[in-house]
């Protein structure tokens, strides 16, 4: 069974996974990520495990900073990003599941979020599908990101 669950400490070096060099290319590995969210300090984005049983198995942050304001205008949206699954534990639906999930993981948690947001490069077909299923919209927009043009995508709740 796949659930979420805030990030804790004692969960790092289950989800300290290598990701391969293409996924690098498209996601933050959760050390990265984390450092990330140390280096800014804000206390305005969530690490979040993602668990198969009892087992992390992957991990994503949800940030209410100001970089979503670069795909939406509304202020009670988040930012879903450096979504990765394991390596060892892909291929059996755990990021699909996962997807699903969060929209009631964001409603029950922050009670003023109406919105996910994110962003998929335009060459990360996979991804982009996984989203498509689980009810992301994409309107057209676009924008550049770090390696290329990605698709900006959002979902109501």
């Amino acid at each position: 069974m796949i659930r979420l669950e805030f990030f804790k400490q004692e969960y790092f070096s289950e989800v300290n996974y290598t990701l391969d060099d293409i996924q690098s290319k498209y996601t933050s590995t959760a050390a990265f990520a984390l450092q990330r969210i140390k280096d800014r300090n804000t206390g305005l984005e969530h690490p979040v495990t993602i668990f198969d049983d009892d087992k992390p198995v992957g991990f994503f942050t949800l940030d209410f900073g100001e970089d979503k304001l670069d795909i939406t205008d509304n202020k009670n949206a988040v930012l879903l990003r450096s979504l990765s699954v394991n390596p060892n534990a892909q291929g059996k639906g755990i990021g699909k599941s996962a997807m699903i999930l969060v929209d009631d993981f964001v409603k029950n948690n922050f009670i003023n979020c109406d919105e996910i947001v994110l962003t998929v490069n335009q060459n990360n077909p996979l991804a982009y599908n996984l989203y498509i299923q689980v009810g992301y919209l994409y309107e057209g927009k676009t924008k550049i990101g770090r390696i290329g043009p990605q698709y900006l995508m959002y979902k109501k709740l």
